[in-house]
């Protein structure tokens, strides 16, 4: 069980107003933000609502959020986990030497490390896949790799995503407000989106693999303060500390284009100065990070002995709302809080 003491810290209200700030801004009815400083919760505030109804139930501890691409995070894990076992060779391995693909063209040179860090070049247009350029020779943002790699971890290991984290992490340090949903319930906070908008998709099933993820303040706060110790919690190496080191270090081929933002597996990892990176200028190199599309932030910032998280419940960017201004500012302010 995960057991983190808590001695708040009057140091970190700029944070906390930054976080106000950002909600008031976006399309949400509530929000939340937690720190982890030097083993200690110094930071932990809840506001608004599960959705914008007046009897709606109040954003609280156990609220969980859906995290959108934060889920990723869990994704690379599970990954690291094939490769630290042997599942998965080698990560320059080609993507056609786990799973069958019928468009080999398309596939080309693809290794799995293209796919951790969104070099693989690959889109879909009109219904089918399109290569945009060549593996390895540019960056670009598209969710084809996250099934890609999800079919590659459960051809190799025989399990999904959730089953190899829920054994090695959630079952372990009893997590009980992270997971994959078909159904509602009233711990999960509603998603404020458009009701026509043509990108919100609701996805079914457990496996850990689809856009259902929920999790709660405090256990994306807590899974992030597992990467930042390594996986040694409480006195004992709970988590694998070769999977962690995977996950979080820089794993990015040499682009020539120096300005693109870099990864490890899949998490946005800071080394080299770029400007599109979306971790803050200040924020010291080593430091990772993981975001979602309903403008959830998870930074873990090894050189500080910090985690900092915030959730909202917004689809999207409002009108004049700057996302990348926004993520790399509340990077920024923590350390300014320091």
């Amino acid at each position: 069980m995960m057991i983190i003491e808590t001695k708040l810290d009057n140091r970190f209200q700029p944070l906390v107003a930054h976080v106000k700030d950002t909600s008031n801004v976006l399309d949400c009815s509530g929000a939340g933000i937690m720190v982890i400083h030097h083993d200690k919760i110094v930071t932990e505030q809840y506001w608004g609502k599960h959705a914008k109804a007046p009897d709606a139930r109040p954003i609280q501890e156990d609220s969980q959020f859906h995290v959108a691409s934060v889920r990723k995070s869990y994704i690379g894990f599970a990954v690291a986990y094939a490769v630290q076992n042997r599942y998965i060779v080698c990560i320059d391995d080609k993507v056609t030497k786990y799973i069958a693909i019928h468009n080999t063209a398309v596939y080309k040179n693809m290794t799995i490390r293209h796919l951790l860090t969104h070099t693989h070049g690959l889109n879909i247009k009109e219904g089918k896949q399109i290569r945009e350029f060549a593996a390895g020779q540019s960056w670009a943002y598209r969710d084809i790799n996250i099934d890609l790699l999800a079919e590659i971890v459960e051809q190799t290991t025989g399990k999904t995503i959730a089953q190899i984290v829920s054994e090695h992490v959630f079952e372990p340090l009893e997590f009980k407000e992270t997971g994959w949903y078909d159904e509602q319930n009233e711990q999960l906070v509603q998603v404020i989106r458009k009701p026509n908008n043509k990108f919100w998709s609701t996805s079914k099933g457990t496996d850990g693999d689809k856009k259902n993820m929920y999790v709660s303040t405090r256990e994306l706060a807590y899974w992030g303060y597992i990467h930042l110790k390594q996986g040694f919690i409480n006195g004992r190496q709970v988590v694998s500390e070769d999977i962690i080191r995977l996950a979080t270090s820089l794993q990015s081929p040499s682009l020539k284009n120096k300005e693109l933002p870099q990864n490890g597996f899949l998490w946005f990892v800071k080394d080299l100065p770029a400007m599109k990176s979306e971790i803050g200028e200040r924020v010291p190199k080593g430091s990772f990070q993981i975001l979602g599309y309903t403008s959830v932030a998870l930074l873990v910032i090894p050189k500080h002995d910090l985690v900092a998280v915030r959730m909202f419940n917004s689809f999207g960017s409002t009108p004049g709302y700057d996302y990348l201004s926004d993520i790399r500012s509340f990077g920024d302010t923590v350390i300014a809080c320091l």
